[in-house]
């Protein structure tokens, strides 16, 4: 049995999230008070494999402080409820709300966007804290969204860690979803190789440069053993994501070829292991992708 709690603040994309979800044969409630869950786990028990439930700060405050009772109210031995959190920065909520023109569900004539945008994640911090899995959308779109969800939930049926390889570039920002980050910009530089400054470390011609680097390869042998080492204890921990961030200047090269390499190697050891590019999966956001991501102030 699978359950899922998906919240986080309004214009992130939980209503892709749960959507996505649906799609995937779960039953879905919009906006569900959390003191109802106790209810909806025994109305729904006999009737349902997968729930999929979402919550926002429209629920009454007491309820989101005490949010860690009542979700232990709604759990039994054969049911797990995992909490997934959407979120993205300030500064893009802003856009996407002032760009869609949709209202928040905080404003209201003395309360501001700005302002409404960060009440919201103070008031969802108690959700936030026990997370099992963090969604940063800041750079997503709503393709790459929902490829994310399927590859870490939807697709996942066992109770195995999943596990996330991403790549970024420092000068866009480091993800804030990660568990660990790693740096690699001491490393040379592709980027000063004429002929390999237009190629990615996905290119063979990258990956050859870079494996002949002593440098790149005792880092490469660092991270595993580090990950070896520390990969069962989460396990055992019962964590069900990770999410591991390998950052260089731009994300086009050191990063992705590491994270390539990780990926390879991890999947001969665990069975749901995927990678994301940030900086090379990304696309400017069209329109519909910002509506969707806003969808009617409260996704």
């Amino acid at each position: 049995m699978k359950h899922i709690v998906i919240t986080g603040r309004s214009g992130s994309g939980k209503t892709i999230s749960l959507r996505l979800l649906e799609d995937y044969g779960f039953y879905c409630v919009d906006n569900a008070p959390i003191s109802l869950l106790p209810a909806l786990r025994d109305e729904l028990k006999d009737r349902h494999e997968q729930i999929a439930v979402s919550i926002d700060a429209r629920n009454i405050p007491a309820d989101l402080e005490s949010y860690n009772e009542l979700i232990h109210q709604a759990e039994q031995p054969d049911r797990d409820w995992e909490i997934i959190y959407v979120d993205a920065t300030d500064d893009i909520l802003l856009q996407r709300f002032s760009e869609t023109k949709r209202r928040h569900p905080l404003t209201s004539p003395s309360v501001s966007l700005k302002e409404a945008i960060i009440n919201e994640r103070i008031m969802l911090e108690p959700i936030a804290t026990v997370a099992d899995l963090m969604i940063d959308t800041s750079h997503m779109n709503t393709h790459e969204l929902r490829k994310l969800l399927s590859d870490r939930i939807a697709d996942s049926t066992t109770t195995h860690l999943s596990i996330l390889f991403e790549s970024f570039g420092y000068k866009h920002g480091i993800p804030a979803d990660s568990d660990f980050v790693f740096d690699a910009r001491c490393l040379p530089n592709p980027y000063w190789q004429p002929e390999l400054r237009g190629a990615t470390g996905k290119d063979a011609s990258v990956q050859a440069f870079l494996s002949a680097q002593p440098q790149a390869q005792k880092m490469l042998l660092d991270l595993q053993q580090f990950l070896d080492h520390w990969i069962p204890h989460m396990e055992q921990d019962n964590r069900r994501y990770l999410t591991i961030a390998v950052g260089c200047t731009g994300g086009q090269h050191r990063s992705v070829f590491l994270c390539e390499q990780l990926l390879h190697y991890y999947q001969q050891k665990h069975q749901h292991v995927n990678i994301r590019h940030r900086e090379l999966d990304q696309h400017p956001p069209q329109k519909q992708d910002l509506d969707d991501l806003s969808e009617k102030g409260s996704s």
